[in-house]
């Protein structure tokens, strides 16, 4: 019997790594004989990074700017002249400072220069392809932060550099990009990113993601307006151009960062899962198995709007392979279960008292779990 295992993370209980290797020991304690192939995965945001070092990249760690401008310690990727830069490492809410486990929120202020700084490495490595994965990001700035670490200067009316943080930009004047690292005109750049926004109105970056990053309404039209002037100002140093990716799917991506990476950067959007499964070659782990099995923390309808799961379970569907989904918890219903495609779903709740034991004994659950898939 030859088996996939490719979950994602199970936030705030276990890794994808974790969930993979301890789904793999229980298939393998109830079957010493199964042959297991690990392949954790990711859908573009957070654990994109370990997903490509599972699949043979290279991890470089650099100090970098963090999303408040204090120092983090954040890592890249490289397989031959092709990198990986995960945003969340360098610029998410991860990298905020924290106070009794919870991340002190700076929606005005946070950057995402510190990105900007893994692209530059990358590029200073002579890497000609980046794959640039946007979730899980702290700052609402356009992408500002990560164009200036990449050279490009963003000035107010007397000639001074701004501030970093996405209000700062309500102050811009003028943009020079004649500082552009030079390497960025022969590298492709692919966004991997899973929302359609727009950068600004109501439907943008600021009014729809800002409130999870502590945007109160205020915060909200202050930053919507300097990504506005942002906007305005960047179309006034390359065209008319840059006011239309504006408006293009993934431009209010990260904070904005989508529109810098697609305006700037002159990258390609592609949904997050699918850069992922790409990378760790799923396809080809997955022809000749016996079976499939994904997962993530929580399975719901935004599961079904193309994160990790369904990425997966639409790989295992192409070579006839059946796909087993293993979750913390399923928020929906059983009918919706059976459409979904899944052979079968295995909820880590139903096996413990109450949702904090399953999230705490995460591990020992996904274990039983992966015993009792082949051992049913």
């Amino acid at each position: 019997m030859r088996i996939v295992v490719a979950p994602d993370k199970f936030k705030g209980s276990v890794t994808a790594h974790e969930a993979a290797s301890q789904l793999a020991a229980g298939i393998r304690d109830a079957r010493p004989d199964a042959h297991v192939d690990v392949l954790p995965v990711a859908d573009g945001g957070e654990g994109t990074l370990d997903a490509a070092l599972g699949a043979g990249f290279e991890r470089h760690e650099l100090r970098v700017t963090g999303p408040v401008g204090a120092p983090v310690t954040a890592a890249w990727a490289r397989r031959g002249e092709e990198a990986v830069v995960e945003m969340a490492l360098a610029s998410g809410l991860a990298a905020l400072p924290h106070t009794d486990g919870r991340p002190v929120l700076a929606a005005r202020t946070a950057t995402s220069r510190g990105t900007g700084e893994l692209v530059a490495a990358a590029l200073d490595a002579g890497c000609t392809r980046v794959l640039l994965g946007v979730g899980g990001s702290a700052s609402t700035d356009g992408g500002a932060g990560m164009l200036a670490a990449l050279g490009v200067r963003l000035l107010d009316a007397r000639g001074r550099d701004l501030p970093d943080g996405g209000a700062a930009l309500a102050d811009l004047a003028t943009v020079d990009v004649a500082g552009l690292h030079p390497a960025l005109a022969r590298t492709e750049f692919v966004l991997a990113a899973d929302v359609d926004n727009p950068l600004t109105g109501p439907r943008g970056a600021a009014a729809v993601f800002g409130p999870q990053k502590g945007a109160s309404p205020e915060d909200v039209d202050v930053l919507d307006a300097a990504l506005a002037t942002f906007r305005d100002r960047l179309a006034e140093t390359l065209g008319d151009a840059a006011l239309r990716t504006a408006t293009a799917p993934g431009a209010g991506a990260a904070g904005g960062v989508g529109y810098a990476a697609l305006a700037v950067l002159g990258a390609t959007l592609r949904p997050g899962i699918d850069v992922v499964l790409d990378l760790v070659d799923l396809d080809s782990a997955v022809a000749g198995a016996d079976l499939l099995v994904t997962g993530e923390g929580s399975l719901d309808e935004q599961s079904l709007g193309g994160k990790t799961p369904l990425g997966v379970l639409r790989v295992g569907q192409r070579h006839g392979v059946p796909v087993v989904a293993v979750c913390g918890r399923t928020t929906l219903d059983p009918e919706t279960l059976r459409t979904t495609g899944f052979s079968a779903v295995h909820e880590l709740r139903a096996l413990a008292p109450d949702a904090d034991t399953s999230m705490r004994e995460a591990p020992r659950l996904l274990r039983e779990v992966g015993h009792r898939l082949v051992w049913d």
